[in-house]
């Protein structure tokens, strides 16, 4: 493993092979990289190239057939299903296109759910489910339910989900791709103030656009990676 307190995730030779009948799938074929803490890193590949692979890998919601995968250090390639959601809740906090909030809760009690999960009392819920839907400029809109917000205060409200257990780091899945032109802009100046901050982001996208706010490009294609860019903060 990489050296340096300074590295947050370091993949190593990552593969991942789906097995369909008698077939062999390649969706990743030795991917090795590492993030920096307070990195804002893109991945960005065409559809099929193997980039939400990666991120089911990073965020723990799948492990590698090969190939080694720390975080913080810790070796979670090897970890069990209760050992894996364990770190999921604690480290990571996710974005995702399609926002999955429940449709029936307020904004509040969306943001406190991941609180709920690690047994928090409600005073610490209250105090940093707030804290959450304020840094998303939402905290106005906490009583409303999904159904009464727009696309982007919905997004907003996922991602102060996503903070809300202060995690090492944030994955966002094409965080803009259910929104307009303008809102997406709106999210992506968002992220960019989140990253200023202090967070950690990975974000996974196919639109040159999207990625171009990240510090550092990850360029996928056919399960391997084909180059990397950085770029002047």
């Amino acid at each position: 493993m990489e050296s340096g307190n300074n590295i947050i995730i370091s993949a190593e030779d990552l593969w991942k092979i789906y097995k369909l009948g008698k077939q062999e799938v390649r969706a990743l074929c030795g991917v090795t990289f590492s993030v920096t803490k307070n990195e804002f890193l893109a991945i960005m590949g065409p559809s099929g190239s193997g980039k939400s692979t990666i991120m089911n890998l990073l965020g723990c919601l799948d492990t590698p057939s090969k190939g080694k995968y720390y975080l913080n250090h810790k070796l979670v390639s090897s970890l069990d299903d209760n050992e894996l959601a364990f770190i999921r809740n604690k480290e990571i906090g996710f974005v995702f296109q399609v926002f999955n909030l429940l449709s029936r809760a307020s904004a509040f009690h969306n943001v406190e759910l991941p609180l709920i999960y690690r047994g928090e009392n409600k005073k610490t819920r209250k105090e940093k489910a707030e804290r959450a839907l304020e840094m998303v400029e939402i905290l106005h809109r906490k009583d409303h339910r999904p159904s009464e917000l727009s696309g982007g205060e919905r997004q907003r409200v996922a991602i102060a989900r996503a903070l809300v257990n202060d995690p090492s780091i944030l994955l966002a899945d094409e965080p803009t791709g259910n929104l307009d032109s303008k809102t997406g802009q709106e999210i992506l100046k968002l992220f960019n103030k989140i990253h200023s901050q202090g967070n950690t982001i990975i974000m996974v996208t196919h639109d040159p656009d999207i990625a171009k706010h990240a510090h550092r490009i990850i360029y996928i294609k056919d399960g391997m990676i084909e180059k990397e860019e950085k770029r002047g903060e």
